[in-house]
């Protein structure tokens, strides 16, 4: 993989580096790379799903019957929450057998399936951390285009809105239906795969920040696989 495509990566060395490291120039992800022990996939087969996507109560994680493996991996979990709530983070653990798909758009789906960036009204980042089933993707951002600047589809967007009779500007329409959220890759971009046990902080958009957001995209589940996601 070529070094431009993974400048804007910066790689972290300790839990605590990549809380306290602020992004800075044309970095807007980092990731503390780990090999962690433990059998997650127990966990995940311990909870019954009657949705497709579960947050796992921390008390029902602390009283589950587990093997010597299972528990090591549930103390991983246990010290990930823990540590991100002691930085003032929120965090939490889902279960996911996949996300509901954005079917209905007429021009482009808007789901979490598509390159989007993360928005927040504060300055803030998004942590997230796959332990089991497959892992979230990111691209450059030199590496992907905006969709609401495609001429192609900024013309069928104009179409919607003249349709729409909204009381709102374009600009403005595009920003409350989430499509300016969202990129296209470009055909020859290379993919990051942000892979197993690695913890990352990625980038938002909100008004303060000094970097480009980071453009990330939840995987497409294999069949009958869950997910097991730290994200906040």
């Amino acid at each position: 993989m070529s070094n431009s495509s993974l400048s804007h990566i910066q790689q972290i060395r300790s839990f605590k580096e990549l809380l306290e490291t602020p992004f800075a120039g044309i970095v807007n992800a980092m990731c503390f790379s780990r090999n962690l022990e433990g059998d997650f996939s127990e966990i995940v087969a311990k909870f019954e799903m009657d949705e497709n996507i579960l947050e796992i109560d921390i008390d029902e994680l602390k009283a589950l019957e587990l093997s010597e493996k299972g528990q090591l991996a549930r103390e991983i979990l246990l010290k990930d929450l823990n540590l991100l709530k002691e930085f003032g983070a929120s965090p939490v653990l889902n279960l996911i057998k996949y996300y509901d798909a954005d079917e209905d758009n007429p021009i482009f789906p808007t789901d979490v399936y598509s390159f989007h960036v993360d928005r927040s009204p504060i300055p803030t980042a998004t942590f997230l951390c796959t332990y089991f089933g497959e892992a979230s993707e990111i691209v450059s951002n030199s590496q992907a285009v905006q969709k609401i600047l495609i001429p192609e589809i900024r013309a069928q967007l104009l179409e919607l809105y003249s349709n729409s009779k909204a009381n709102s500007d374009f600009e403005s329409f595009l920003i409350e239906n989430f499509f300016d959220l969202h990129y296209k890759a470009y055909e020859n971009a290379e993919i990051v795969n942000l892979g197993l046990g690695n913890l990352w902080k990625i980038a938002v958009d909100h008004p303060d920040n000094e970097v480009l957001p980071c453009l990330h995209r939840a995987p497409k589940e294999k069949n009958g696989q869950i997910r097991l996601l730290l994200i906040c």
